[in-house]
């Protein structure tokens, strides 16, 4: 369960969160700061991605084209990174069931 965390979250997401979800990417590691979300759709369904952000049009992307990948949508509004990183492990359990099931394609959290 690997996951891509969008520019508007931390970087420090990915290792902070290391131990629930190794080798999660934020799209700064991968040279993707200000790229347009279609391309980074398209890395993810590449490498086996699922797409965290809070991002509305990732949502809008996900009701559009289906997956993969998959999306997490975070709806907290303002808030810090740590809330990110609590609400993800909460809902580890979750996010692991939403992973396994090939029926879905998006995951809101809040």
């Amino acid at each position: 369960m690997k996951l891509l965390f969008d520019e508007n979250l931390s970087p420090k997401l990915p290792s902070r969160l290391s131990d629930r979800f190794p080798n999660s990417l934020h799209v700064r590691d991968i040279g993707m700061k200000a790229t347009i979300d279609s391309i980074v759709w398209d890395y993810a369904k590449d490498n086996n991605l699922m797409i965290v952000s809070k991002d509305a049009d990732m949502h809008d992307l996900s009701l559009v084209l289906g997956k993969p990948p998959k999306v997490i949508w975070l709806r907290l509004g303002n808030c810090s990174t740590r809330q990110v990183e609590n609400l993800l492990r909460r809902e580890f359990n979750a996010i692991r069931l939403f992973y396994e099931d090939e029926s879905l394609s998006l995951l809101a959290l809040s």
